[in-house]
């Protein structure tokens, strides 16, 4: 038959999805099965912004303009004005969901060979974007025992190339919920200015943050204009992953008049969903002082939960909505498998993310879990618990 080509074979497979097989069987072995896997959040999604959809009065299911609608790009950039981050709607991309608008970075930014410093553990499908666009990535490694925070800079100056062509960071982070701080960002501020690169952020968790900490957005750092590149999207803010709507922001009119050719490439966003987001802007900000105090409540019970078990070793995080957990295990693959297959409490189990996948270092992270605390507070409970009595039976 003909041949796959490399690159289809070197992409990764998604830590977070390739046990679906395994829960399914559970399933129909009765199990029931809490998943601590996938960060598809239980909150209900904005009334307002379903009922734009209910109520839209289209005749025709028109193609939009390549780079959104020109009313939702301004809304979006009010948006960000309320926040304290001022653009204009030429500066924005509409995109089928985050993923698009990273992978029109990367197209905008960089050739095959190029290479991208991301610190490590970082969103798994980062590894698919770099595959699928022939880009290296380049980890710098936070540790556990640091609760994940930014390594030095000098670490991150040791790396640099001249195939370097960014650094990219999600913030606050997944899988780690690592919320970098102001300081943090000037120091990457300074050392991609130093060094001539453009500073990519994945910032769809930014109303995230807790503990009284404040998102610092890499747009509102001056003299960043023409280095940095937001991702954004609508898929957690508003609890609406399956709209897939997301944006690329960028004071750099090169990169946006760029990326706009990779968007007219694929025509454009889809329309029912771009209403629906545009909806959804209108959202009142009660919505989402409860969706924080309910995520602050399960982040809380989780680690204290987790905090019971021996041998466990879990870093607290300060933002989005999962945490990474060591195990006292060698391989998490193999007992996230076994979970599912062979494990059952009163015929209940639990569904984890190896956290590998998240890694692009060989044979880091093998003994990490990522959870995402996604379910209620009850729910929480029995999920560690299960854990709890899981290593107590399983042998590597």
């Amino acid at each position: 038959m003909p041949r796959i080509s490399n690159k289809g074979q070197q992409m990764p497979e998604s830590p977070i999805r390739k046990l679906v097989p395994f829960a399914e069987n559970a399933y129909k072995q009765g199990k029931t099965v809490f998943h601590l896997n996938i960060g598809q959040p239980d909150i209900k999604t904005p009334q307002i912004a379903l009922d734009a959809v209910k109520i839209h009065s289209l005749d025709i299911l028109a193609y939009t303009r390549s780079e959104g609608s020109e009313g939702y790009r301004k809304k979006i950039a009010n948006y960000y004005a309320k926040n304290d981050i001022y653009v204009n709607h030429d500066d924005i991309i509409v995109t089928t969901g985050g993923s698009e608008a990273l992978l029109f970075a990367f197209g905008t930014i960089t050739d095959v060979g190029d290479e991208i410093i991301i610190p490590e553990p970082f969103y798994a499908n980062y590894n698919g974007f770099s595959t699928s666009s022939g880009v290296n990535v380049v980890p710098v490694i936070s540790k556990i025992e640091d609760n994940f925070a930014l390594p030095p800079i000098e670490e991150f100056e040791k790396l640099i190339t001249p195939k370097t062509k960014a650094i990219l960071i999600c913030n606050p982070g997944n899988p780690t919920g690592y919320l970098y701080s102001k300081e943090e960002i000037k120091k990457l501020a300074k050392i991609v200015k130093k060094h001539d690169l453009f500073l990519i952020a994945d910032e769809v968790y930014r109303e995230f943050a807790y503990d009284g900490i404040k998102h610092y957005s890499i747009l509102q750092e001056e003299g960043l204009e023409n280095h940095a590149i937001v991702i954004d999207s609508v898929s957690k803010r508003y609890s609406m992953c399956g709209a897939r709507i997301g944006c690329l922001v960028s004071k750099n009119k090169e990169v946006i008049k760029t990326a706009l050719k990779f968007a007219q490439a694929r025509l454009s966003p889809p329309t029912l969903a771009q209403i629906a987001s545009e909806a959804a802007l209108e959202t009142p900000q009660s919505y989402f002082d409860d969706v924080i105090n309910e995520y602050v409540e399960r982040r809380n019970v989780l680690i204290e939960e987790l905090n019971k078990i021996e041998g466990v070793q879990v870093a607290n995080p300060k933002g989005a909505f999962y945490c990474i957990a060591q195990l006292p295990i060698k391989n998490s693959d193999a007992f996230a498998q076994w979970l599912l297959e062979s494990f059952d409490v009163n015929g209940e189990t639990v569904m984890v993310a190896p956290a590998a996948g998240f890694y692009s270092t060989p044979g880091v992270g093998l003994n990490q879990i990522r959870i995402a605390y996604v379910l209620n507070k009850d729910s929480l409970v029995k999920a560690v618990n299960i854990l709890k009595e899981a290593l107590k039976v399983y042998k590597d």
